[in-house]
């Protein structure tokens, strides 16, 4: 489990390159065979990557929870972002294909992953988990079966479909907000204009982004702002005090997650276009 500290506003305007990308980048998250986590000391979230290769592979119980199993004080929140595969929890056996989420509640004991997918992408599951104080149903949800939002415009480039899938009128959470933001052709603009919500920690994992592309997120606070450049199936944590926004050199979707102090999606302060720098 890779530990990822605090960060302030002030830390920010010291940081070159390598350190933005050593504190908010998260890469290297779908190496076969293998879960890969970070802890995010920002609302003490987990995010990370599990990629079952021939072998079915468990979620691990890491030393730095100090549970006796994942789940044990925790939620979860699971999107598919490569070919089928299977997540099954406490016996129970979902299907996800590519763009499915699935959320299981606290307590479950044994997550364990596997692939099923012809092709030779693989079953690629990327995890948020969040600290939750009760424990909601497991379920499962199809892409395009969510809450789904038109936005955005094609004379902007941002034109969008952003669906919801763990929120407070659909996958029920004690915590977690999570969907995937499908950008149109043409349009390359995410979440613009750009805003900050002081009360939660997200993270963005994009995919779907061309071998050739990449996308310049943008990040810091909206009169202090830094970019990273971010290829396919990488993650940036953004804490909350930090707008994120991004946009691509072709089009692309995106998983967000969010944790924090509530779940009401539109609690955001916007940051105007022309009020960055």
């Amino acid at each position: 489990m890779d530990n990822r500290y605090t960060t302030s506003p002030e830390q920010l305007t010291t940081f070159d390159t390598d350190d933005l990308r050593k504190h908010y980048l998260v890469d290297n998250l779908f190496i076969p065979g293998q879960v890969n986590v970070s802890y995010s000391h920002h609302d003490r979230i987990v995010l990370g990557g599990a990629a079952p290769a021939d072998e079915p592979l468990p979620l691990p119980t890491f030393d730095e929870l100090r549970a006796e199993f994942f789940l044990a004080n925790r939620e979860l929140g699971i999107v598919n972002v490569g070919g089928t595969g299977t997540v099954t929890a406490d016996g129970e056996v979902y299907t996800l294909p590519h763009g499915a989420c699935l959320y299981i509640g606290r307590g479950t004991r044994d997550v364990v992953f596997a692939n099923t997918s012809e092709d030779n992408r693989g079953a690629q599951f990327y995890l948020f988990s969040a600290p939750a104080h009760t424990t909601y149903p497991t379920q499962l949800v199809l892409q395009g079966e969510g809450n789904a939002l038109e936005l955005g415009d094609q004379l902007t480039s941002n034109r969008r479909t952003l669906n919801q899938y763990i929120h407070q009128k659909g996958i029920r959470s004690c915590q977690i907000l999570m969907g995937v933001t499908e950008l149109h052709p043409g349009s390359m603009w995410n979440t613009m204009p750009a805003h900050t919500h002081d009360r939660r920690t997200e993270c963005y994992l994009y995919f779907d982004v061309p071998a050739d592309a990449r996308v310049i997120h943008l990040l810091g606070e909206p009169t202090e702002t830094r970019h990273l450049v971010v290829a396919d199936r990488q993650a940036v944590i953004s804490p909350s005090w930090s707008i994120h926004s991004g946009v691509g050199t072709a089009a692309y979707s995106f998983v967000w997650a969010m944790a924090g102090e509530n779940q009401s999606f539109d609690d955001m302060d916007a940051a105007p276009v022309v009020s960055l720098r």
